[in-house]
């Protein structure tokens, strides 16, 4: 027997793609992207347990393009009235969706900090009546900002240490570099986990 209403839901995992992800502002018709980050260590590690660059700093105009294209796109379509957040897999200059969350992700504070701009305030005045329209955005200029991952390994010794889908940060830090020059942002850079947990 067919049921014509079932559902199938088929992943498959890109080897060596990269992660990144948008946070935006939709009031159902007009949205705000308010930063796109790209992530350090590759797609398949969970997003809180990666460090994260904002702004993007090794994606081409053309993906950056298709980031900001399927950002409108699916905010309009799920008919969003506050933030969202997507997480994208990039291989081949080909942007694939991870996920899409229509609610305030871990990043919107990272954001708001970075560009010190009160995002959460907007986006709680576009829930309760307001267009994005009503706003005028004026995010401080950075150079990066970086999103740190924070462990308590010590307090969880028998927590496996290699990083994998599921989250294992208890927190997180936010550290300004001027270019990516500089030493801290190689260090990490040359240092990042490329093998993922079985």
């Amino acid at each position: 027997m067919i049921y014509q209403d079932n559902k199938v839901l088929l992943d498959h995992f890109l080897q060596g793609a990269i992660e990144a992800e948008s946070d935006s502002i939709c009031d159902g018709k007009d949205v705000y992207i308010i930063g796109m980050m790209e992530h350090i260590e590759p797609a398949g590690i969970h997003s809180g347990d990666s460090y994260a660059v904002l702004p993007t700093f090794d994606l081409s105009d053309n993906v950056i393009k298709q980031m900001e294209q399927h950002t409108k796109t699916i905010a309009v379509a799920l008919k969003t009235v506050g933030l969202l957040n997507i997480q994208f897999a990039i291989k081949d200059e080909i942007v694939y969706i991870i996920e899409a969350n229509p609610r305030a992700s871990r990043t919107v504070p990272f954001i708001a900090k970075a560009y010190d701009e009160p995002y959460v305030n907007y986006a709680t005045k576009v829930m309760l009546g307001a267009k994005v329209k009503d706003f005028t955005f004026k995010p401080k200029k950075i150079g990066y900002a970086i999103k740190i991952p924070v462990f308590s390994y010590e307090k969880f010794p028998e927590i496996q240490k290699e990083l994998g889908p599921e989250m294992k940060s208890t927190g997180e830090a936010i550290y300004f570099i001027d270019d990516l020059f500089d030493e801290y942002f190689q260090n990490i850079y040359s240092e990042r986990n490329l093998y993922l947990s079985k």
